[in-house]
């Protein structure tokens, strides 16, 4: 990881491009980057349509590293973005990473989200953290189970969640081969030849 600190650099600085940011990640995470986080570019368009006001709520279904979360923080300092993410060592990277940028209105859970009250949240992003546990797909990592299995579960148990939300909840989703959504939830927007989407609880 880059010794250099946000004290010496403002935060500007480390959200000018996606090169800069990765910088905060051991070289390890850095090759997994441009498969698995969520592009700077991407993160700006997502934040604008999940931050309608100030004071929501955004939560990341599978955070990874932070980075989604970190540069959301950045772009809308009115909102809190909470990431949650059932691999270990990936939150505690999150988390230096947050403290050498000094970011308050972020914060990451070491949980599978499928333990989680989405209750507490306003609006969610979902760049199909899921899609690892198909045969033949590139992995982050070895430290968790995948199988098939899981990605039906894991899809059935988000589609039930998204049910339970009251109406006017949005999420964004990124690259997801299967965004079947729950009566109610309308498709507002797609770009990028619809691998992004907005949807709203009506």
């Amino acid at each position: 990881m880059t010794t250099t600190s946000s004290s010496s650099c403002s935060l500007d600085h480390w959200f000018h491009s996606d090169l800069e940011i990765h910088r905060l990640y051991p070289e390890s995470i850095q090759i997994l980057a441009r498969k698995h986080w969520t592009p700077l570019h991407i993160t700006k368009q997502v934040v604008e349509f999940l931050v309608p006001h100030k004071g929501v709520k955004v939560l990341d279904l599978g955070s990874g590293v932070g980075k989604f979360c970190l540069a959301g923080a950045f772009y809308k300092p009115e909102a809190s973005f909470y990431g949650v993410e059932q691999r270990k060592h990936l939150v505690e990277l999150a988390d230096a990473a947050k403290n050498s940028l000094g970011l308050q209105n972020v914060h990451f859970l070491h949980k599978n989200l499928t333990k989680l009250n989405f209750r507490g949240f306003d609006h969610f992003y979902f760049y199909n953290s899921f899609y690892e546990n198909l045969m033949n797909t590139e992995k982050i990592d070895d430290r968790v189970t995948c199988d098939p299995y899981l990605y039906d579960y894991y899809n059935h148990c988000l589609y039930n969640k998204m049910e339970d939300m009251p109406p006017g909840t949005r999420i964004a989703t990124f690259h997801c081969i299967d965004d079947r959504m729950p009566s109610g939830f309308d498709l507002i927007e797609s770009q990028i030849g619809q691998m992004l989407k907005f949807w709203i609880k009506t």
